[in-house]
């Protein structure tokens, strides 16, 4: 099982250079940042979109753009896998968020894990013109053209809410056919027919979805369109860092286990990923 970190990189964060050299040198695989473009301050929408949920935490609106923040990561970087977690796909033009991408991957080596997802907050989705009951089929949509940018060398693309003339674009990432596409959201029946159709793994939030019976429901899934549900990665969002919940993913077979960092100053992030370290280390054993 492979480990990553997760933060909303902020101005009163650790910065997200520091961040990401002391995580590849202390052996984690990846490091993963989410986005939001801003929070409307009439908060119609709970955390989350879940009822009675508590106010909304600052760090929501002073989040860095996630892509500016990994393109200065893989610049001090190696080896550290650059995620995003996740990217929400209906809010962003897909040309321009396919090149973002695809430039990230080829200037880093090849190591993005394109982390996707519906998003929850109606307001923030309403500033972008995002109807939110479209957002589903607007991601479908969105990632099956952006595969055709990063595969074709004469890119095209004929959908219900979107087209593209045939076109050019490079660079194509260096990772083929694409990136790994990872679905960020519970694994219902919607999500695990999507997840089947254009997606390389899931995502859940640890500490939210259920894992067990819907990994096996995941895997059925893929076996019955005829995929190898071995080559399709989950990665465990936001896991409490306890030595007994790692074993129990290692158990369901949870190829990756990302945990939360403290929204807190630098201090406070750098003896976190001490002490993840040393959980990492008890857990390899």
């Amino acid at each position: 099982m492979d480990f990553g970190l997760f933060m909303f990189p902020t101005d009163q964060t650790i910065g997200p250079i520091e961040l990401a050299e002391r995580a590849e040198e202390a052996g984690f695989e990846s490091l993963w940042f989410p986005e939001h473009s801003h929070i409307p301050t009439s908060r119609a929408t709970p955390w989350g979109g879940v009822k009675g949920a508590a106010p909304l935490p600052e760090w929501y609106w002073r989040t860095h753009d996630a892509f500016v923040a990994l393109g200065a990561v893989a610049a001090r970087t190696d080896r550290l896998r650059l995620g995003t977690g996740i990217t929400l796909v209906p809010q962003r033009d897909p040309i321009w968020l396919a090149k973002e991408v695809a430039t990230l991957d080829y200037l880093s080596g090849g190591r993005v894990i394109f982390g996707v997802g519906y998003g929850w907050n109606k307001e923030e989705m309403a500033s972008h013109g995002v109807d939110y009951k479209a957002r589903r089929a607007m991601l479908r949509e969105k990632v099956l053209l952006m595969k055709s940018l990063w595969t074709e060398e004469v890119a095209s693309f004929d959908g219900d809410l979107f087209d593209l003339e045939p076109s050019w674009a490079w660079p194509k990432p260096i990772q083929r056919p694409h990136p790994p596409i990872i679905l960020g959201a519970a694994a219902g029946p919607k999500s695990i027919a999507a997840m089947v159709e254009f997606c390389d793994g899931w995502m859940p939030l640890a500490t939210r979805h259920e894992l067990g019976e819907r990994v096996e429901q995941v895997r059925s899934a893929l076996s019955e369109a005829g995929r190898d549900p071995d080559a399709f990665n989950i990665s465990a969002y936001s896991v409490k860092p306890e030595l007994e919940r790692l074993h129990e993913l290692d158990r369901l077979g949870v190829n990756r286990a990302v945990f939360s960092l403290p929204q807190k100053g630098r201090e406070e992030a750098l003896a976190a990923i001490d002490r993840l370290t040393a959980l990492v280390a008890d857990f390899r054993g």
